[in-house]
């Protein structure tokens, strides 16, 4: 504990827990983050922008796919990824976004699913930066649904080298106007046939690989958000849009292959929404500190000491939380499900700690000279996003009874 004042994390005496390398990884970024986001984000989040030169900057501090073998990826561990999601995240959740897109839904895709030669053209420009890359699932109106996706893909030709064209809308695509390159999920007419004769739903989904210059292929930013301001947000419009037969991942067909990139996504958020935990908490214990009220510190009062307490004990539940999948996910252990119990349990606690830190301020926790009003917004649209909380609940649902409650 640092003197007599520990820090919200240091109650439990949490950092031995972490190897050398894990602590570096996460003093590296933290300082990262306080050079290069803290000093800004206020601005970007108030005009509705972010400094694009971070993607570079976090590809050259091997930030980008840094959980991926080969291709220049650092070929880090789960946890030190997840780390760096938390110190990101404390900073704000949408440059954490912007780097587990890129990493986690995009190269990952491209990693996992795609021929030696798509891995070799676009993943190491994308682990540098120079090439950013987005994810198209979501649709306007199937977001939790995606089997329904109305995005379809179809051959154009004759034999194993037709041409795929293209057509469909995605919606609420991180990084999509500024991306080099779209990960594209899209239906096609192709189905896997069971031996009972039944026809899986969703088995004809294909991903491809979108160069974001090819015609017919527009990323309209969407604005007028109140939420993740300082994130790139767009929708994906694909009209005609021709791609050779190499554009497609070859090694995948059905959700599948979408779900386990959401799934990779969805650990980092695990970790990274107590981060923006962690600085609101922060936040409103150094404010108590200072703040006097009826001749006295605010934090010297029962009502204020009783949310602070609360709340720490959450954000350390939440860590140990974090750090058990973690350490699954690095012994080939982790289980989807067990990603759910993570995201459901640490989105919605570290947005309950964000509410609470925003009545210690009172008035002034509405304005941008404090970050918890900020966090929370933010906090409000990855409560939704890579699967809502009720989609997770019903997962871990199912996972308790056996029984299907989605439809």
């Amino acid at each position: 504990m640092t003197g007599t004042n520990p820090t919200p994390l240091e109650l439990l005496k949490i950092d031995h827990l972490l190897t050398d390398d894990e602590r570096d990884i996460a003093g590296a970024v933290r300082e990262f983050v306080d050079q290069r986001v803290r000093p800004y984000v206020t601005d970007w989040y108030e005009r509705g922008e972010v400094d694009l030169s971070l993607i570079k900057e976090a590809g050259s501090l091997g930030l980008l796919g840094m959980h991926l073998q080969g291709y220049g990826c650092a070929g880090t561990n789960a946890v030190s990824y997840g780390l760096a999601c938390l110190e990101l995240e404390a900073g704000d959740s949408g440059v954490r976004s912007m780097v587990s897109v890129q990493g986690s839904l995009a190269m990952f895709a491209i990693w996992k699913f795609g021929s030696e030669e798509q891995k070799q053209r676009w993943l190491p420009r994308m682990a540098e930066g120079e090439t950013i890359g987005c994810f198209g699932l979501t649709e306007p109106d199937f977001g939790s649904n995606p089997a329904a996706m109305r995005t379809r893909a179809r051959r154009d030709g004759t034999g194993e080298d037709a041409d795929w064209v293209l057509d469909g809308t995605k919606m609420w695509i991180t990084n999509g106007s500024v991306a080099d390159v779209a990960v594209v999920w899209a239906q096609t007419d192709e189905v896997d046939h069971h031996p009972d004769g039944s026809v899986k739903q969703g088995s004809g989904i294909r991903g491809f690989l979108v160069p974001t210059d090819t015609p017919g292929f527009s990323a309209p930013k969407i604005r007028n958000k109140l939420s993740l301001r300082a994130s790139i947000t767009s929708e994906l419009v694909l009209e005609g849009v021709r791609l050779p037969a190499d554009a497609v991942l070859p090694e995948v067909r059905g959700l599948r292959g979408p779900l386990s990139c959401l799934n990779e996504a969805r650990f980092g958020i695990v970790f990274g929404a107590l981060g923006a935990a962690r600085d609101c908490l922060q936040s409103a214990i150094d404010y108590a500190a200072s703040r006097e009220v009826f001749d006295r510190p605010l934090g010297g009062f029962q009502l204020t000491q009783a949310k602070l307490a609360d709340m720490a004990l959450e954000l350390q539940k939440g860590f140990l939380l974090a750090l058990h999948l973690g350490r699954l996910k690095d012994d080939h252990a982790l289980d989807p499900r067990q990603v759910s119990l993570g995201k459901l349990n640490n989105v919605r606690e570290a947005l309950q700690i964000a509410r609470t830190c925003r009545t210690i301020l009172g008035a002034n926790g509405i304005t941008g000279e404090y970050p918890v009003l900020r966090h929370a917004n933010n906090l409000e649209s990855v409560l939704t996003y890579e699967g809502t909380s009720e989609v997770h609940q019903l997962i871990i649902g199912q996972a308790l009874t056996g029984q299907n409650a989605f439809s």
